[in-house]
């Protein structure tokens, strides 16, 4: 997948790097400081994104619902800050655990919890296929959410507010533009981590289950472990992302574990390019700018993004990013260079 960028994709990769290297400068320059803020959010959607098209995109899997491990991650942080501001244990039997509010212990163990809950799902869930898989992630999403409506010592439906963002050490997370940086980096490092997972035999294998399950079965291969172990993958990922979300809002409710955000994370992979590596980034971008742009202009902006990604769906079917690759084989069709 590293390999095939080339023409126009490796210049706008470099073009999109710098600007994303140079943006909390140039936003603080201009005096439009919230910039940085959109621009984290828009790296969080990605990394959520991210994660879903590598089941949706490379392993078939229609998933709708992965805002439960989005979630998940979410309150976790939100939940171990609370124990810690008040100074009280998270819980006392069999053992004493306290909060923290520190990235290292917190972050991991929101990816561990999110992996746990995955687990669970998928090992349910990949019993079935087609629709039945896509309703019984939705249903599990939505008891996920009712359960955390149910939780009134952290807020119920009211959500829970944190006091401060996770402590990291040396990095000031509390400033903006250090945090966008963090963010900007582990979107990086797992767009990397994601390349070669694909590039693997784990990925060719779950891009072949994707085209012809039952001829993978017949070959040899274990389909469903493999299935399951990238959507513990996706899984863990989500959660880093809901935990990056909470430190970003300062606030964390049962909405983000409701089945409009699961649909939000699909609408990012179609409208970027599903089976991408970087589909899903260049959905977030746009997802955001239209959505600041349009709702600028009426609160009623979803009747207009509507239209607008049906045309996508019609004339892009492979996204916004498969636009760049399309170009790139035309031009290599029309010289003649295979």
């Amino acid at each position: 997948m590293m390999g095939e960028r080339s023409g126009l994709e490796r210049p706008i990769l470099l073009a999109a790097l710098l600007v994303a290297l140079a943006l909390p400068w140039l936003a603080q320059a201009s005096g439009y400081d919230f910039v940085t803020g959109v621009a984290t959010r828009v790296l969080i959607l990605a990394l959520a994104a991210l994660s879903l098209n590598l089941i949706l995109g490379f392993g078939g899997m229609v998933s709708f619902g992965h805002a439960a491990f989005f979630g998940t991650g979410a309150y976790v942080v939100g939940i171990l800050s609370y124990h810690a501001t008040l100074g009280g244990p998270l819980m006392t039997w069999p053992i004493e655990i306290g909060g923290s509010e520190s990235a290292v212990v917190v972050w991991p163990l929101a990816m561990l919890v999110a992996a746990l809950l995955a687990l669970v799902i998928g090992a349910l869930s990949l019993r079935t296929s087609g629709l039945y898989f896509i309703m019984i992630t939705l249903a599990f999403a939505q008891m996920i959410y009712y359960f955390a409506v149910s939780l009134e010592a952290y807020g119920g439906d009211d959500g829970l507010p944190l006091w401060s963002r996770s402590t990291a050490g040396p990095l000031a997370l509390r400033d903006d533009r250090q945090f966008y940086y963090l963010v900007l980096a582990l979107l990086l490092l797992f767009v990397l981590l994601k390349a070669r997972l694909i590039a693997a035999r784990f990925g060719r294998v779950l891009s072949g289950i994707r085209d012809n399950e039952r001829r993978m079965k017949a070959i040899g291969f274990p389909t469903t472990r493999y299935k399951l172990s990238a959507f513990v993958i996706a899984g863990a990922v989500a959660g880093l992302a809901g935990a990056l979300m909470a430190n970003q809002t300062l606030f964390v409710s049962p909405s983000f574990l409701d089945w409009p955000r699961s649909g939000e994370f699909l609408v990012i992979v179609i409208l970027g390019g599903m089976g991408s590596l970087w589909g899903p980034v260049a959905g977030a971008v746009a997802f955001i700018l239209l959505e600041e742009l349009l709702s600028g202009v009426s609160v009623h902006w979803r009747i207009v993004f509507g239209p607008l990604l049906i045309l996508v769906v019609l004339f892009a079917k492979q996204g916004l990013w498969g636009l760049v690759t399309a170009r790139r084989a035309a031009v290599r069709e029309a010289t003649g260079d295979g």
